[in-house]
């Protein structure tokens, strides 16, 4: 029998797939740290304040593509390619969650709907990130090698989902509510499909890496598609409420700096 530690212990273990998942993690945030910048600096003057906000959650983004960065290079390894499938942020922009990347490109102010759009998706996104974070913290917050990274980043991910909820909050007071449970209503739907196809898919090259037998890929692929079921029938509620967090103004300070691992 299997679980969740003893999988991640088999990844982590292993220099071929803990290289993938690293580069795949260190990707992921690289991409999310841009996209913050971008938005920041295109923020509509009528939302001005949110954008040093912005700016610090993108800083931080930026921060956990280096600490991966640094677990590589602490056993002398280099990034992997990414293969496509597996790329989360890029599968969830052609299904239409978040701003297209040719929209932040452009300089060209966001507009209200833009903000609420993205606010949006980083309310369900995060709330993945946060999810994910605390399970790995739990099983592996005091490990030797990773212990210290996840920490620091299941916290920032705990703040990141906070300014979330806070500023969703503000601006459906502001007379924005309906469009806002629209939106992270049809973010939820498409995160929960790309969530099981990339889980599908990362677990598809770690059984290859790792040369699971074919029934234990089975399992995997199984559980996985049961997750989704819930998640469809009910879990994708969780992702879409909002509600005052304990932690006020969570991103209203400096980002911290990426520790050192060596």
């Amino acid at each position: 029998m299997f679980s969740a530690r003893s999988l991640f212990q088999e990844i982590v273990d292993n220099d071929d797939s803990y290289r993938l998942f690293c580069s795949i993690a260190a990707s992921g945030e690289a991409q999310g740290g841009w996209e913050n910048g971008r938005i920041a600096a295109l923020m509509p003057s009528s939302l001005r304040y949110l954008a040093p906000k912005v700016t610090r959650h993108g800083a931080d983004e930026d921060k956990h593509g280096r600490i991966f960065q640094a677990l590589m290079r602490k056993r002398g390894l280099t990034p992997a390619e990414v293969p496509e499938e597996t790329d989360y942020t890029m599968l969830l922009e052609r299904r239409g969650v978040g701003l297209a990347h040719d929209t932040l490109r452009r300089d060209e102010p966001l507009t209200e709907l833009d903000v609420i759009t993205y606010l949006a998706h980083s309310r369900v996104t995060e709330q993945r990130a946060a999810d994910q974070m605390m399970m790995l913290t739990k099983h592996f917050g005091d490990h030797p090698e990773v212990g210290k990274a996840i920490r620091m980043i299941s916290h920032d991910e705990e703040n990141h989902l906070a300014y979330c909820h806070e500023e969703l909050l503000r601006l459906a007071r502001a007379g924005h509510g309906r469009t806002i449970q629209r939106i992270l209503h049809d973010c939820a739907r498409a995160e929960i499909v790309t969530y099981r196809d990339v889980s599908l898919a990362v677990m598809d090259h770690m059984g290859r890496i790792l040369k699971w037998p074919t029934a234990k890929s089975a399992a995997l692929a199984a559980g996985i598609r049961a997750v989704y079921g819930y998640e469809r029938l009910a879990g994708w509620r969780r992702m879409v409420s909002l509600r005052m967090p304990e932690r006020r103004d969570p991103l209203g300070g400096p980002a911290t700096s990426a520790p050192e691992f060596a």
